[in-house]
């Protein structure tokens, strides 16, 4: 494999996206070697549909498109980032019994902490931001059974 591999999709700030985001990064993975139907692939499909999902909903309007950006270092680190073009950083909210969202973020931090990874939150020259996940890339990982189990 290569040393350094890079995609990128940029995507209409529309709740449609979400899962052309979603579709776009498990492809590209599994075109990198990570199969679609195992737990890695799983953990990436949510991180990246609460990341898309969250520069749709929370940029007000003010972000007409979403990047998502996918790098593979040296077969050991996977970087999934997605940028949106308003300038306020994600907030971590008080999750209230009766709220309705607000927890995406959270999602985000336990997946990435619970693989060994981690987030970073960085401006952009445009005035955006861009939301890091890296995480390793060393998924010794069997298929997901139709039940929700891993394979032996």
């Amino acid at each position: 494999m290569a040393d350094h591999l890079e995609a990128s999709v940029t995507l209409p700030s529309d709740p449609a996206s979400v899962s052309a985001a979603r579709t776009y990064a498990v492809g590209t993975l599994a075109e990198w070697g990570l199969p679609s139907d195992t737990d890695a692939a799983e953990t990436v499909r949510l991180i990246v549909s609460e990341l898309a999902t969250n520069a749709v909903q929370h940029t007000l309007g003010q972000s007409p498109t979403f990047t998502v950006d996918l790098v593979l270092e040296r077969d050991e680190q996977l970087r999934i980032g997605v940028t949106d073009s308003h300038p306020r950083f994600p907030r971590r909210l008080p999750a209230a019994v009766q709220q309705d969202n607000g927890r995406g973020m959270v999602i985000i931090r336990w997946l990435t902490a619970e693989c060994g990874g981690s987030l970073t939150v960085r401006p952009t020259r445009e005035g955006g931001k861009t939301v890091w996940i890296e995480l390793p890339w060393t998924f010794e990982d069997r298929p997901v059974t139709t039940a929700g189990r891993r394979e032996s």
